[in-house]
């Protein structure tokens, strides 16, 4: 994954690409990181709970 570091009218901020052509990158500034940083453990959790939920069938 590309990670690049920026700045958006003077702040600084990071690029999370999932490869170099990534056309949508995810980026955010230092408030969000920190929130990021702070309730990393409920994001995981998050994550791994969707990660095993069934499919639903359309």
């Amino acid at each position: 994954m590309a990670v690049e570091r920026t700045e958006f009218k003077g702040q600084p901020v990071i690029v999370l690409k999932r490869n170099d052509t990534d056309k949508y990158p995810f980026s955010f500034g230092l408030s969000k990181a920190r929130l990021i940083i702070e309730y990393f453990e409920e994001i995981k959790k998050f994550v791994a709970e969707a990660d095993n939920k069934p499919e639903e069938k359309k």
